[in-house]
């Protein structure tokens, strides 16, 4: 057969059946098509145009493109190549960009049908497409922005600026991410590369008693099948309870579904997965334990033999009874929030291979330090001898903290001698890496007859699943907020985590702290219709204020800017016929007794090349944009010469990133280094320099353990604050959402609105759409399809309002953005629907109420 590709005849004559989305990357090497859920046709990461249709390539076979014209964005030519790429980065359409290659060509198919498309056109034009990141306005900005220019044939030059905080300077190497030509761990490849292939457990909890893989090892193709006997080192791992086995072994009983029993290594992806399904395990099958309130009985079966107890945090001051006794107005109820799958658009993927007589790991982790950890503790290797190397990755939100596939690669690579691949589909990313925890909160709490909160009283109860992950940690995040953005004087707070043979949970997005401000704001607004009060005055005279105390009895020293948020969306509020309030607040950093600290290195590696050493992330939020802006401003380098890297090779070991500190910690850092650098022009060119380093390093090692006497207490050495306006349309749908965040100072205002956006959107699917359904120990559905995340078409109106109150430790005065944007989402959608139908919802998701149907006679 022969069809056209990007202008060029090719033909074929190999598997009629064979993805076009496989033939393009692995028999072409085009990377721009990406593998985000093949073959389920969920995310759109894989458009192309076929025969002038946006077309799925992950299930379009090669027998319907007989005779038939595929284009990539490698065929688009330069001109369309350079307005996409210049207006997705002019206008902040792309953060991690791993949909954005699918996007701009279904986009590109629009265009060319309809030059002229509205946002409902483009809206409607990318359903099949999914963003995790931005929220859709951004990326309909930039079609917008597109089209106008082509429809008359107008350049649009790349954004270029001074880079110094506070300007919309670019997203760091942004227009390979738009054009596709990042190199995500799976577009990777290397010189002789073998592929592994995961075999998991069938069942959540039973004894393996026999594995034969006998039929496995006869596949042709097959290199060898590893098992836990294989592991030379320790192969019990955990990023804090080391509790977690890379393979389950004989004898043992399994957790849950995502269990690995073996590792298939093939010379191809398809034969390791062809023999993983005929490997033969023959179980002691047990019924799991899926209850987290069971899971706390005496008699209930111990998911690990410590108990199934993982943690508890306990935090109380004042006296109760007696607050409660004098409370004017009281409000109780339970609520319960539902497991949430990540839906990062990229799904898996580890590389690794031999380096000497050590391994080097490419992974897209978000914490390069903790991986390298953990493989060497499975190796049996020092830390020297192994290098991990971040690739940028498409997504984490939480979801890449815990190892999942590095583990593997490693090992095969090391037993083999061979660059390995370990790449998970979407059906196993679901299954395998941990969810946001589901928590059971029973809330109380009052108010005096003025309309001053009196207590808080709450019981969480987590199901943090099979393994610990830093499930203590998020339960102990749920207790630290507790009250929320408000100053309340009587607290008794209880959070616990408890294993079942779920499928783990871990980090997401919020930490456990969103579940609890849905429960304490629904019940604000109890309070507010018992006393009569108003709602936003109400949340304003309560509000955190400097010399206030939180939840864990922290006095806030500075930067509180909950008021300043109210203030942003009061007008707004009160104009609304059906309006949801809800604040919150976010801490920035670790914290609880844990040290948080960075390094940031600049080396002047030529006249004109500068080179950024860190040790955080780049997962779409921008980390290395600001570690560049802050060069920028305090030297006035040309930000085009600078490259920035994340590396083990540097012993730069911040930890994980997460607790929405990169930008504080990369950020005070990096001023660190930069102003040595600064000194030294003043008197020096950047010829004269050649060869220098400028270490910075910034720490808070000052915080409070959680229940240590400390005639102070420092729970988090910075928070930030957000207020959300949810509004309504007469159909009780959602019309708007309002949100005024106090980020301290905005580095960035393109990447500050854009992380807002995409935190409205999942938290907005949270309140009303998105849910992993679990029975009996597994998934109802590993579908991503299924997982509820919010279209393009189904996402509101949304305005940020940037309320900038300086932190006393922040970078410049700069907070946490990260995480606090969903933090408010689902308590304010809880109370715009009441407002509208008087029912008070206390589980997620909510439905939304049935829209109007008007019908007309013909």
């Amino acid at each position: 057969m022969k069809f056209l590709l990007n202008g060029q005849i090719k033909e074929y004559d190999g598997d009629p059946d064979l993805p076009l989305l496989t033939y393009l990357r692995e028999i072409e090497g085009i990377i721009s098509a990406k593998d985000g859920c093949a073959p389920q046709a969920a995310c759109g990461a894989c458009v192309v145009d076929f025969n002038g249709k946006g077309t799925l390539a992950c299930v379009t076979p090669m027998k319907k493109v007989a005779d038939g014209t595929v284009t990539t964005i490698e065929g688009l030519g330069r001109y369309r190549q350079e307005v996409f790429a210049n207006a997705f980065v002019e206008k902040g359409g792309v953060q991690c960009g791993y949909c954005i290659p699918g996007i701009v060509m279904q986009s590109n198919v629009l265009i060319n049908k309809n030059p002229d498309p509205t946002r409902a056109d483009i809206e409607k034009a990318l359903t099949p497409n999914l963003c995790r990141c931005t929220g859709y306005k951004k990326i309909v900005d930039s079609v917008l922005y597109a089209a106008g220019a082509i429809s008359k044939e107008d350049e649009i030059l790349p954004l270029n600026g001074d880079g110094r905080v506070g300007t919309r300077h670019p997203k760091y190497q942004a227009q390979k991410l738009v054009l596709g030509q990042h190199h995500y761990v799976d577009d990777i490849r290397k010189e002789g590369m073998v592929y592994g292939a995961l075999k998991f457990s069938d069942h959540p909890r039973a004894k393996v008693l026999r594995m034969d893989v006998s039929a496995a090892e006869k596949l042709p193709g097959v290199i060898r099948i590893l098992t836990a006997a294989d592991v030379p080192g320790d192969r019990v791992i955990g990023l804090i309870r080391q509790d977690w086995p890379l393979m389950v072994a004989m004898g043992e009983t399994t957790r849950y579904v995502g269990d690995v029993l073996a590792q298939v290594v093939a010379e191809s992806d398809a034969a390791a997965r062809e023999a993983v399904q005929l490997i033969q395990v023959e179980y002691e099958v047990l019924e799991p334990l899926t209850d987290m309130h069971e899971a706390l009985k005496p008699n209930a079966p111990q998911i690990h033999e410590g108990g199934n107890l993982l943690s508890q945090s306990i935090t109380n001051r004042g006296d109760l009874e007696k607050s409660i006794a004098e409370s004017a107005y009281t409000a109780h109820k339970v609520f319960e929030t539902q497991w949430i799958e990540h839906g990062f658009m990229e799904p898996e993927t580890a590389v690794a291979y031999l380096s000497g007589d050590g391994v080097e790991v490419l992974s897209q982790g978000q914490g390069i330090y903790e991986d390298r950890i953990q493989i060497a503790k499975l190796l049996g290797l020092p830390l020297a001898k192994v290098r991990i190397v971040l690739v940028p990755n498409g997504g984490g939100f939480g979801g890449k903290e815990d190892l999942t596939v590095q583990g593997h690669a490693a090992l095969a690579a090391k037993l083999l001698g061979k660059p390995v691949k370990v790449r998970l589909t979407r059906d196993e990313s679901i299954r395998m890496h941990p969810k946001r925890h589901p928590i059971w909160m029973d809330y109380h709490i009052g108010c005096d007859d003025k309309g001053m909160l009196t207590f808080v009283k709450v019981k969480f109860l987590g199901d943090t699943g099979a393994y610990a992950s830093v499930g203590a940690k998020v339960l102990e995040r749920s207790a630290g907020h507790a009250t929320g953005a408000y100053n309340v004087p009587v607290t008794d707070v209880v959070a616990t985590a408890v294993y079942t043979n779920n499928i783990p949970c871990g980090a997401m997005r919020g930490f456990g702290v969103n579940q609890a401000i849905f429960g304490l704001e629904s019940l604000i607004d109890d309070l507010c219709e018992q006393g009569g009060f108003d709602r936003w005055q109400f949340r304003y005279d309560n509000a955190l204020q400097n010399g206030d105390m939180t939840a864990t009895g922290q006095v806030i020293e500075g930067g509180a800017g909950t008021r300043a948020t109210l203030l942003a969306v009061k007008d707004a509020f009160y104009a609304a016929k059906y309006a949801g309030l809800a604040c919150g607040l976010k801490n920035t950093g670790i914290g609880n007794g844990m040290p948080d600290k960075s390094e940031a290195r600049v080396t002047i590696a030529a006249p004109d090349q500068v080179i950024i050493d860190h040790s955080w992330t780049e997962m779409g939020q921008g980390v290395h944009t600001v570690a560049l802006q802050t060069l920028c401003h305090e030297t006035g380098i040309d930000p085009s010469i600078i490259t920035v890297r994340v590396d083990t090779t540097a012993e730069q070991d911040g930890g994980m990133t997460t607790a929405s500190r990169g930008t504080s910690l990369v950020g005070n850092s990096m001023i660190a280094a930069a102003q040595k650098l600064a000194a030294d022009l003043k008197t020096h060119s950047l010829a004269e320099l050649v060869g220098n380093e400028y270490v910075g390093e910034w720490a808070v090692d000052w915080t409070t353990k959680p229940g240590a006497m400390a005639e102070k207490v420092y729970t988090h050495y910075s928070y930030s604050y957000a207020t959300q306006l949810v509004t309504l349309d007469d159909d009780g749908q959602i019309e708007k959402i309002t949100a005024a965040h106090d980020a301290g100072k905005i580095f960035n205002p393109t990447l500050f609105e854009g992380q807002l956006e995409g935190s409205l959107h999942m938290g907005l699917g949270y309140a009303i759409s998105e849910q992993l359904e679990m029975v009996d120990g597994r998934p109802v559905s590993t579908r991503l399809r299924k997982m509820g995340i919010l279209r393009a078409k189904e996402t509101p109106d949304m305005e940020i309002i940037g309320v900038e109150v300086p932190d006393p430790y922040g970078p410049y005065g700069a907070k946490g953005v990260g995480e606090i944007g969903l933090v408010p989402t689902a308590g304010a959608v809880a109370n715009a629907l009441y407002q509208f139908d008087g029912m008070r919802r206390t589980k997620l998701p909510m439905q939304l109420p049935k829209r109007k149907i008007i019908t007309r006679r013909k």
